[in-house]
């Protein structure tokens, strides 16, 4: 079957299948040609790449992956969608289709340990942060993460200190990746159009920890804390969250890490909170 890149063809699929669109599973379907090759293009295919497509839907994105990839692992939630998925895919032998939750599966079963794993993905909206956190936290081999996600939580992501949009997302996928916005793709391009732009996200994940604090779970703690009453200052958001610190010692480690006593959690960088979650955990230790 030749690429899907119109409307119609979608509509004639789900009419042949008996198919609706699902909401509740943020199916909006990618279809303009441009912005799909645009996206295959942002993830640099070779033929030696393993692919992982989360939420394929009816393979409008899986075949251009195919001609590209060595292997696609396309993993679908949506069972009745699934016919129509194989249908279109057929052509491809390096397709396989599995039909489960990501967000409930075992990315370590389905995906090759020893090897080089590239994320290609058109995201349901109303899921984004909790299947990034789970690709960048237990997708060990994962090297490559190419995301069409809505446009504000794009814009979080790359937000950097001192800005509106910088927050607890912004760190917790800087920290374990780089990001960098490829293209913007209009409402239009979809069907059903959603009510708000997308954007084309890259995210670049090394080979070994960006940052390395002393304590992890501890670090992650102090940022959720920081942006957890924006509106406070920094030390008055951390005396909330650990209270077994007096604000005078909390004062005392800002000064140590260079930090005014009056700033506040959006102003600072992740190596400034690695510095203060370090000095929490010397404390813990004593």
């Amino acid at each position: 079957m030749a690429h899907i890149s119109s409307p119609t063809q979608i509509r004639e699929i789900m009419q042949k299948h008996q198919l609706t669109f699902h909401k509740g599973l943020g199916q909006n379907f990618l279809f303009d040609a441009f912005f799909l090759n645009k996206i295959v293009e942002s993830a640099e295919l070779t033929k030696e790449d393993i692919v992982l497509e989360v939420g394929p839907g009816l393979g409008v994105l899986t075949t251009r992956l195919a001609e590209r990839a060595g292997h696609v692992i396309a993993v679908e939630i949506d069972q009745n969608i699934i016919p129509a998925l194989k249908e279109i895919t057929a052509d491809y032998t390096n397709v396989d289709i599995i039909h489960k939750d990501i967000l409930k599966t075992n990315l370590a079963e389905i995906l090759p340990n020893a090897q080089s794993v590239k994320v290609v993905a058109n995201l349901p909206y109303y899921i984004t942060s909790p299947i990034i956190m789970k690709l960048l936290t237990e997708g060990k081999s994962i090297s490559s993460i190419v995301i069409m996600i809505q446009k504000e939580v794009a814009n979080r992501i790359v937000a950097v200190p001192g800005t509106k949009d910088y927050g607890v997302l912004s760190i917790a996928v800087q920290y374990y990746a780089q990001p960098e916005k490829k293209l913007l793709v209009p409402a239009g391009a979809f069907i059903p159009a959603p009510k708000v732009d997308s954007t084309v996200l890259h995210l670049a994940v090394p080979n070994v920890p960006r940052y390395t604090p002393q304590d992890e779970s501890l670090f992650f703690k102090t940022v959720k804390a920081a942006f957890g009453q924006r509106r406070k200052t920094l030390v008055n958001a951390l005396s909330s969250a650990f209270s077994e610190i007096s604000k005078n010692e909390l004062c005392e480690i800002m000064k140590q890490c260079g930090l005014k006593e009056n700033c506040r959690g959006e102003t600072l960088s992740i190596d400034d909170f690695i510095k203060i979650s370090n000095f929490f955990c010397e404390k813990k230790r004593k």
